[in-house]
């Protein structure tokens, strides 16, 4: 096997479960792995049996503990989960996959102090790398949701294509002071000197009891790690073809968000999709109401959003 970025692959398949998709259509899913250095990233590959050599996408997944099927302790939506099966039932095969520290992927994390955002940057680039030269496959198709978005505009070099849906369009720091705008004046004059400190690299020592848990000494290099991406200047620079989505009712990434993404590489696709959400679920109805649905793992995601993929990896 092929080394790159100081890891070793490992790709293995488990008997596979055959599903019923339809009356007109099966899948296999397997048991997938990454080795690391650090251990073993545990990820699930979907492929139809029709067609032949279908294309690939790899899903990436959100902030936080959040695992290949879009969910994680405080939510339970199967939204990465149903994009997968709804991308597969139109003949795409997929790879979705719990990051370090999260899920199945629990023991490959690791520790805060030492934690960077380019390491979930490289297992992407990783798996790209693994799954790049496999002959059943005829292209490969970035899919990053949410921070995920960000992760594959960097680690998409090697992809045939790249699909953002809700990512954020400025660094994290900006991100960061613009929800703290919604705090009290104090809390913003004690924070904003600690982001702007720690955008320039360097780590504060004292930090106030209230953000402790925002600006905790061990988690400060990887915010700076975190914060150095812009994802307008990395998107500019992007050749491949490319597709923004975003929902008009979602309630953490702004439509404006793929605005300023689409203008800064104006060669991309944008598609909004009325009443979608965060999770990807059709919401008619107020922010108690859209909270709801991220705890509604039956509730399907967007048709429009499955098609709008799907023309786009198919080049329609």
């Amino acid at each position: 096997m092929k080394l790159t970025y100081s890891l070793f692959f490992l790709f293995l398949f488990t008997e596979a479960v055959i599903a019923k998709v339809d009356s007109d259509t099966t899948f296999q899913e397997f048991d997938i792995k990454l080795s690391t250095t650090t251990g073993e990233i545990f990820g699930t590959l979907t492929i139809p049996v029709i067609p032949e050599k279908p294309p690939l996408a790899v899903i990436i997944s959100g902030s936080g503990p959040t695992d290949r099927d879009g969910n994680n302790p405080a939510m339970k939506n199967n939204s990465l989960k149903m994009l997968a099966h709804g991308l597969t039932e139109k003949g795409i095969a997929t790879l979705r996959f719990d990051k370090r520290g999260v899920g199945e992927s629990q023991k490959a994390g690791k520790s805060e102090i030492v934690l960077r955002f380019e390491d979930y940057v490289n297992d992407v680039k990783d798996w790209i790398s693994m799954l790049k030269g496999d002959d059943r496959f005829s292209s490969m198709t970035v899919i990053g949701h949410s921070e995920g978005a960000l992760i594959g505009l960097i680690a998409c070099d090697h992809a045939d294509k790249f699909i953002g849906i809700a990512g954020l369009s400025e660094s994290a720091d900006f991100t960061l002071k613009r929800q703290l705008e919604a705090q009290p004046k104090a809390v913003q004059d004690l924070a904003f000197p600690i982001l702007d400190s720690l955008k320039i690299g360097k780590t504060v020592d004292e930090v106030n009891p209230m953000l402790y848990s925002l600006f905790r000494p061990s988690v400060q290099p990887y915010l700076i790690s975190w914060f150095q991406y812009d994802p307008q200047q990395i998107i500019s620079k992007l050749t491949i073809p490319t597709l923004i989505v975003q929902g008009t009712n979602d309630l953490q990434v702004e439509v404006e968000d793929a605005e300023k993404l689409s203008r800064a590489n104006p060669k991309a696709k944008l598609v909004r999709i009325e009443n979608m959400n965060h999770v990807l679920k059709i919401v008619e109805g107020d922010r108690q109401v859209n909270l709801k649905a991220y705890n509604l793992p039956d509730l399907p995601i967007s048709n429009k959003l499955i098609e709008s993929i799907v023309n786009f990896i198919y080049g329609r």
